[in-house]
C-alpha cells in the first residue's frame, strides 16, 4: 500500500480528491492546512525515529494554504527527509511560481482543477522513479546481458569487461534510475556534471556514445536520444 499525504486546504476539491485516489488503491491522510500536514509527517516519518509500519511514501501540497503554505512545507519536508517526494497544486499559473517549486525539488507541479486519473498516472511515475532511485551501490545490477558493477566500476559480460570511468559509472546509474522514460538533458547536466553549460553538454554526449558502444552485445539495450529534450534509456 503506498501512503499519500494531502495537504490541501479547499475542502471540496480535497474530498473530491481523496476519495479517487483510495479507489485507485492509494491510502490518503488529508490535512486542511500547512501546519496540519507538518504534525501529521513528522508522526509518520521513520526519519523521526518512529516505526511506523504507516509511513508516508509521498506528497501532494497545494501551494496557497493557511498558517504554512506548501513552498514553506516542502522546505520543512525535505529538512525531515530529503529523499522524499512531493508534487505541488496550484490554480496559479505563474512562472515563478512553478520555478520556485522546481527548485525546491518538486517532482512534479500540476495546475488546478486537473484530472484525477492524470494525477494518478503522475503519482505512479514519480514513485517508480522514487523507487529506482533506491537501487544500492553496493548492488550487482543485472542489465539485460550484463552485469553492472557499481561499487567497481565494472560493466560485465561474458566476452568481456569493461573498467567504467567514474563519470561513466555515475550516469550509467542515473541513466538506470529514469529507466524506460524522458530524461531531460539539463537534469542529467545538472546531476551528473553539476551545470548546464554548453561544454559539459558536449561532454555528456561523448560519454553517452561511449556508453552505447559498451552495450553493442545486446540490441535489447538501447540509449535513445529525443531531440531537443534529452534521453531514453530502454530496456526490452
Amino acid at each position: 500500500m503506498t501512503y499519500i499525504l494531502l495537504a490541501e486546504d479547499d475542502f471540496d476539491f480535497a474530498t473530491i480528491l481523496k476519495q479517487y485516489l483510495e479507489i485507485s488503491g492509494f491510502q490518503v491522510t488529508w490535512a486542511k492546512n500547512g501546519a496540519e500536514a507538518l504534525a501529521i509527517f513528522n508522526s509518520n516519518s521513520n526519519f523521526n525515529g518512529n516505526n511506523n509500519n504507516n509511513s508516508i511514501d509521498i506528497c501532494i501540497l497545494d501551494v496557497m494554504m493557511p498558517q504554512m503554505d506548501g513552498f514553506m512545507l516542502a522546505e520543512k519536508i525535505i529538512t525531515i527527509n530529503p529523499e522524499m517526494p512531493f508534487l505541488f497544486l496550484t490554480a496559479k499559473s505563474l512562472k515563478e511560481d512553478k520555478i520556485k517549486g522546481l527548485k525546491l525539488g518538486a517532482d512534479d507541479y500540476i495546475l488546478k482543477p486537473c484530472e484525477a486519473d492524470e494525477l494518478v498516472l503522475r503519482l505512479q511515475n514519480i514513485l517508480k522513479r522514487s523507487q529506482s532511485s533506491n537501487l544500492k551501490s553496493t548492488e550487482i545490477i543485472p542489465i539485460g546481458k550484463y552485469q553492472f558493477d557499481y561499487q567497481n566500476q565494472q560493466l560485465i559480460h561474458l566476452k568481456k569487461t569493461q573498467r567504467l570511468t567514474e563519470k561513466e559509472s555515475q550516469l550509467l546509474l542515473y541513466l538506470l534510475q529514469n529507466k524506460n522514460g524522458l530524461i531531460k538533458r539539463e537534469a542529467i547536466l545538472n546531476t551528473i556534471w553539476g551545470n548546464n553549460d554548453f561544454f559539459s553538454g558536449r561532454s555528456m554526449d561523448v560519454f553517452v556514445s561511449r556508453l552505447r558502444k559498451y552495450f553493442s552485445e545486446d540490441s535489447n539495450i538501447k540509449i535513445e536520444s529525443i531531440r531537443g529534450l534529452g534521453f531514453e534509456f530502454k530496456l526490452c
